[in-house]
């Protein structure tokens, strides 16, 4: 696992060798995570999470070893989307995360509870602390792609992401709906502050199609996603459909399954960002 000095004040100037930095964890030591890329939106309701999930579906079926980091705590679905229900175990050396039925790595507090519909009534530090552990104490393995789920806005979880982990880039998922957007804007400046490396804006939910005519029906406006990504400076990635076969896969677990091509082109776009990324790191 990539040991970064993401977040310290003294990054840009540092010799490398700063005694502030904590020591690694067996769980860290135990694992190599390669790219740590944020998935965040301004509100809820964008379906950030079925994004994260088909991403992570997509990257997994050309070839990449994948994890998901769910650090949606007071709202965890990524469990419920892969259908796993099973609770996950630890070792000595850390926690084990549970294993999709395509391989996929998963860390959630819906995997930790009794009760998957138990409320999480915990308050911002707690909530920062167990995220932070999710990365300290988890062992990730060998993976190329470890995408973090966050909650919506821009409160303790999203700071504490990118003050703690290495974060390598960020997609940010938004809607057709302007509020949504003037809502996406205070998650983009925030990762801003972070001085975060964008791979890209999704626009979901973009339009729904006709099952008989197959005219394009666009139920929340005129989607402005390419719009919003040029205004902010940021690469634009795409925009996805309302398909209800994605909905029905994924309330039942089953989120696997669903083919889209759409998906599987966005998730070129973010191995090519990747790749970029690290070209550039090691010149």
């Amino acid at each position: 696992m990539s040991n970064s000095c993401s977040g310290c004040p003294s990054a840009s100037s540092c010799s490398g060798s700063c005694p502030s930095q904590p020591e690694l964890t067996e769980a860290q030591k135990a694992s190599n995570v390669k790219n740590v890329i944020a998935v965040m939106s301004g509100k809820g309701g964008v379906g950030k999470s079925s994004v994260t999930g088909m991403l992570a579906v997509s990257l997994n079926r050309q070839g990449f070893k994948v994890g998901i980091l769910d650090a949606d705590i007071t709202g965890p679905s990524i469990p419920k989307i892969f259908g796993i229900q099973t609770k996950v175990n630890a070792n000595e050396i850390g926690i084990i995360p549970a294993v999709s039925s395509q391989g996929i790595k998963l860390i959630s507090l819906n995997l930790m509870i009794v009760n998957e519909d138990d409320p999480v009534v915990w308050r911002g530090p707690i909530i920062s602390q167990l995220v932070k552990q999710f990365w300290t104490d988890v062992v990730w393995g060998e993976l190329d792609y470890l995408l973090v789920d966050l909650p919506p806005g821009t409160g303790d979880v999203p700071i504490s992401v990118f003050q703690s982990l290495p974060v390598d880039g960020v997609v940010i998922v938004t809607s057709p709906q302007q509020l949504t957007n003037m809502v996406i804007r205070k998650a983009i400046k925030m990762a801003n502050m972070y001085k975060a490396n964008f791979y890209g804006l999704i626009e979901n939910m973009a339009y729904a199609e006709c099952p008989d005519c197959h005219k394009r029906i666009e139920i929340f406006g005129q989607p402005v996603g390419e719009r919003e990504a040029s205004k902010n400076g940021i690469p634009y990635l795409g925009e996805l459909p309302i398909d209800p076969k994605l909905t029905e896969l994924s309330d039942a677990g089953r989120i696997e399954e669903y083919m889209s091509d759409k998906f599987e082109h966005i998730a070129q776009k973010l191995i090519a960002r990747s790749q970029e990324k690290q070209a550039k790191t090691d010149l």
